[in-house]
């Protein structure tokens, strides 16, 4: 099977401006992604942006990049722009704000997606912490015995009925989702066709769309975790892990 990894990557961002551009520890964000990416033996690795700073940017440390629309609505759809293009059977979006991500961890997704039954995959890591349980910003999931998703939620789920909110991480297991996708091809260019639903327009989640049409995404476990950088905090923290690593 063919392998493709692909970056969406785009300067617009509200809380953390020219984010894929930002120096950590002499390496842009977005290079870094790709390096650590590039370390999965298996696969091609290619950067999807719609702004030329990023092309030029890519191309100048010597990865491949490709040229978007700027009309996407999502980073997937900016994936399937450049899927139409390429003939590899697997395709895994990698979000470009992961500078630390571990490729054992997209090597696991790959093993998962080699399954002839698997069209969409991600993965998930228990939650054994009540602050990211009840936090909005962290999606849960939950699975039917085959692992594949049933709904995410930014809510805690499932709701334990008789029991307080402090004692239900101890009454159920809760999983977070990683925003990690890998799809087959095929279905990834299904996808990008496909309009936005009720559940997904309430929950501000993609992956709901794809539920609510009737596909099938499996989530399996992964006790690998990675520091996304969403805002000036996190990228301090990024910065201070690198240079941590590094004087080691």
């Amino acid at each position: 099977m063919k392998i493709s990894i692909i970056i969406p990557s785009r300067l617009a961002s509200t809380r953390l401006p020219q984010k894929p551009l930002a120096d950590i520890g002499g390496k842009s964000l977005i290079q870094r992604v790709y390096l650590q990416a590039s370390k999965v033996k298996v696969a091609e690795v290619i950067v999807a942006t719609d702004d030329m700073v990023i092309y030029n940017h890519v191309q100048d440390f010597g990865g491949t990049v490709f040229m978007t629309s700027p009309d996407h609505q999502s980073g997937t759809d900016r994936v399937a722009e450049v899927a139409g293009q390429l003939d590899s059977d697997i395709i895994i979006n990698l979000q470009g704000d992961e500078p630390l991500i571990d490729p054992i961890q997209i090597g696991e997704l790959i093993r998962l997606m080699e399954r002839t039954e698997v069209q969409i995959g991600t993965q998930c890591t228990k939650i054994t912490d009540l602050d990211q349980l009840f936090d909005y910003n962290v999606v849960k999931v939950v699975r039917d015995d085959q692992e594949k998703a049933l709904y995410f939620s930014r809510q805690a789920i499932p709701a334990i009925r008789d029991s307080r909110y402090s004692d239900w991480v101890n009454k159920a297991d809760y999983y977070r989702h990683i925003g990690m996708y890998g799809f087959k091809r095929e279905t990834l260019l299904q996808l990008q066709h496909l309009t936005q639903t009720s559940y997904e327009k309430a929950e501000n989640l993609e992956q709901l769309r794809w539920l609510q049409h009737g596909f099938s995404i499996y989530c399996s476990t992964t006790n690998y975790t990675s520091v996304g950088v969403d805002t000036p905090e996190d990228l301090e923290r990024v910065r201070a892990l690198v240079l941590k690593e590094t004087s080691h």
